[in-house]
């Protein structure tokens, strides 16, 4: 009896022990876990495994997901690399997140249910745009979410580049987020022959979010802060105040705007309203995983476009797909910001990048021009075609203009791949020199009408100026 009695007490003693010493293990920072580097995009959330992914007033994504345990990091390389976190995924699917989010009044109309019709009559378009969108979209919603702004933004891409980080316009705007230069430099997007942030992913994501929530201070009406968006700030203003003149109404609907502004809109909501509800539009609308895409690399070497890609065994497509900022096929390392990979593509990146010589890593080198050297000429001294080497360096075809700077091959390598290298780069950046005249619109001018006065074509005058369909009285069109 008293030997059955010692039993249950010893029992009971080593229980509770076996039980603290799990709890204990469990405890934040007694593991061992790989050094995580400094800098990452997104930035992890706190470590709670069943928290809902969207902010503490919405409800999570899913019942089944919120009860799911947190997916475990993907395994860090055995050594550890100081410039790279992957960011521990979520369960759950992104649209529901996206979902939640929405907080624009809703648009309603003839041209909301025009666009809504138009995008899901063509669904071999919408699906290039979902499948494009499905690299960015979980970082966009991210910042998003952190800004404490409106999901609905994160779909703004779909209707300013169709999620292309390559679409360029006639207005010279590039990237997801279509910035023109000017805009582009006011919200520090750096411009150069090596790298344009209006193409780069994170960049331009910070910008165009900035710039959203500026016009929305200026307004309190998201409505007028998205034509702003598109048409111009300072033309959006104009027409506020037209309309306060004439006594009239001065939200969205009821300005006079261009065409293009008036079914801007219109798009986003119509893109909205499949979203929410795909299957009332005979929409078959994917799952997105509520996860990080991709890791950020902070530190690299010099590497070629197309190396770094081999090493990270992906196609070289998609490497520049999350990568469109570079504008030649050399990254520098002192010019270059980050680059991105997949978040299961970080480990094999840096397994391949070791067992390189750093040697190895560049086959194309920067060449400074001596004083009136011509095109034709250093092409015939790294014998490659005039052609390829304007490509490369993003110089137009008819332009015999020798920059300070040029990429050129080192080696059979580099040339060997040229006819390989994808046509990543976006036209280049338009270099426009001093106007020589400056006109103020007055009523009644057109474009054919000031291209005579100042014998210039009206090719000439969209080139030199950011133009809108309509001239507004009092607007600056500068000769050039």
């Amino acid at each position: 009896m008293e030997e059955q009695l010692l039993k249950q007490i010893l029992k009971g003693l080593v229980i509770p022990a076996v039980l603290a010493l799990t709890a204990c293990a469990q405890l934040p920072g007694t593991e061992a876990e790989p050094a995580p580097a400094p800098v990452a995009v997104p930035p992890p959330p706190p470590p709670a495994p069943a928290a809902p992914v969207a902010p503490a007033t919405k409800p999570p994504p899913a019942p089944a997901a919120s009860a799911a345990p947190a997916a475990k990091p993907a395994p860090a390389p055995e050594k550890p690399k100081p410039s790279v976190t992957i960011v521990n995924p979520q369960p759950g699917d992104l649209w529901v997140r996206i979902r939640a989010g929405f907080a624009i009044d809703d648009l309603k109309g003839p041209l909301v249910n025009q666009k809504t019709k138009q995008y899901a009559a063509r669904p071999e378009y919408l699906q290039r745009i979902l499948e494009r969108s499905k690299l960015y979209l979980y970082h966009i919603v991210e910042e998003v979410e952190r800004r404490g702004l409106p999901t609905e933004l994160a779909l703004l891409p779909m209707v300013e580049s169709a999620f292309n980080p390559m679409a360029y316009s006639r207005a010279h705007a590039s990237g997801i987020w279509q910035f023109i230069p000017g805009t582009g430099k006011r919200f520090e997007l750096e411009q150069n022959a090596w790298y344009d942030g209006r193409r780069d992913i994170v960049d331009s994501t910070n910008a165009a979010l900035d710039y959203l929530t500026k016009l929305h201070n200026m307004y309190g009406d998201w409505h007028l802060a998205l034509a702003s968006y598109n048409w111009g700030e300072n033309a959006v203003r104009r027409a506020v105040a037209r309309n306060k003149a004439a006594k009239k109404k001065t939200d969205y609907a009821s300005l006079r705007m261009p065409k293009e502004t008036r079914h801007y809109i219109p798009k986003l909501q119509a893109l909205e309203n499949i979203i929410a509800n795909p299957s009332a539009y005979g929409v078959d609308l994917d799952a997105i995983p509520n996860q990080p895409y991709f890791a950020v690399i902070n530190e690299t070497p010099d590497i070629d476009v197309q190396l770094a890609a081999r090493l990270a065994e992906m196609p070289i497509e998609e490497f520049i797909a999350l990568n469109p900022g570079f504008s030649r096929p050399l990254i520098r390392s002192s010019a270059a910001r980050r680059i991105i990979l997949p978040a299961d593509k970080v480990v094999a990146f840096y397994d391949n990048l070791d067992n390189l010589d750093e040697a190895d890593l560049v086959s194309w080198k920067v060449y400074q021009p001596e004083r009136g050297e011509k095109l034709e000429a250093i092409a015939k001294r790294f014998e490659i075609p005039v052609a390829q080497l304007k490509r490369v360096n993003g110089i137009h075809p008819s332009s015999s203009k020798v920059p300070a700077e040029l990429v050129v091959p080192m080696n059979d390598s580099a040339k060997a791949s040229l006819a390989d290298l994808p046509l990543m780069y976006a036209p280049p950046i338009p270099q426009r020199g001093p106007a020589r005249a400056v006109h103020v619109v007055r009523s009644g001018d057109t474009l054919g009408s000031i291209a005579k006065r100042y014998r210039t074509s009206i090719a000439a005058l969209k080139n030199g100026n950011q133009l809108g369909p309509y001239l507004q009285v009092g607007q600056k069109i500068y000769i050039r």
